[in-house]
C-alpha cells in the first residue's frame, strides 16, 4: 500500500505541475488576446477620429458654399426684379 501512496504522490505533484503549465498557458494566452483587442480598438479609434475629422472639413466645406450660393442670390433677384419693374407698362401712361 505505502507504493501506492507514492505513486498517488508522484500523479498528484504532475497533475500540480499541469495545471500550473496550463494556468500560465491560458494567461499569457489571455494577455495575447487583450494586447490585440487593445490594438485593433486602437486601430478603429483612431479610423473613426480621423473620419469624423475628414466629415468636419467637408461640413465646412459645403458651408461655405452654401454662403457662396446665399451671396449670390440678393444680387440675381435684385437684377430680375429690376427687369420685372423695367417691363411692366406703368399705370400713368395707361
Amino acid at each position: 500500500m505505502a507504493a501506492n501512496n507514492s505513486g498517488g504522490l508522484k500523479q498528484t505533484d504532475q497533475e500540480s505541475e499541469g495545471s500550473v503549465q496550463s494556468t500560465a498557458d491560458m494567461t499569457a494566452f489571455v494577455q495575447d488576446l487583450l494586447v490585440q483587442m487593445r490594438t485593433r480598438f486602437q486601430t478603429m479609434s483612431e479610423n473613426i477620429v480621423s473620419k469624423i475629422d475628414e466629415m468636419g472639413s467637408r461640413i465646412e466645406e459645403l458651408e461655405k458654399s452654401i454662403n457662396d450660393i446665399k451671396a449670390e442670390i440678393p444680387k440675381e433677384e435684385g437684377a430680375s426684379k429690376l427687369k420685372l419693374e423695367e417691363d411692366k407698362p406703368s399705370d400713368e401712361s395707361a
